[in-house]
């Protein structure tokens, strides 16, 4: 074995040796920072709405959307965020590991900690309660300021956000 291991680590050197790792100092610029669209703000009345029906962590999607959410509301927006089917899971007060409130991994519960950002700062969000109990979750658990919402709603609130003119966004995973 000692030929095989020898062999193994002359490979290694020669490997790290090929490509300067890594190829550029920390802090340099890797892309463009041109900003092609305007800074849009808001006009006085115009709505964001946002559906969400992801997974929280199978996907970006569902926290990107918290995020644009977010970025909509201070600019000015009448935001509001419907979490349905799966995503309602992101409403949770209780995740978390060992213990609720406590991230098993960098960035576990970051959906968590935005919309609490999101509500904070005058965000509105409401949370399916048929997707609740699809997913074996209780009411009593969703972080404060989620509102509960009926599953007819749905379907009602995007009729509702589309006769107000908003800019409709939404989110789903497969």
């Amino acid at each position: 074995m000692t030929d095989i291991d020898d062999q193994i680590a002359q490979n290694i050197a020669a490997s790290l040796a090929e490509i300067p790792h890594p190829s550029q100092a920390k802090g340099t610029n890797l892309y463009g920072s041109t900003k092609i669209f305007p800074d849009y703000q808001a006009e006085d009345g115009e709505s964001y709405f946002t559906l969400v029906h992801g997974i929280p962590h199978e996907s970006s999607v569902s926290f990107v959307a918290i995020l644009q959410a977010t970025r909509a509301l201070r600019k000015g927006f009448d935001s509001a965020m419907y979490f349905y089917g799966p995503g309602t899971l992101a409403c949770m007060a209780t995740r978390g590991f060992p213990t609720t409130g406590d991230a098993g991994f960098p960035g576990e519960l970051n959906m968590n900690a935005s919309l609490d950002t999101f509500i904070a700062e005058g965000g509105t969000v409401f949370c399916c309660r048929f997707g609740l109990a699809l997913h074996g979750l209780r009411e009593e658990d969703l972080i404060e300021g989620v509102i509960p919402a009926h599953p007819l709603d749905v379907q009602d609130a995007l009729i509702h956000y589309a006769r107000k003119g908003a800019i409709i966004n939404s989110t789903y995973n497969l």
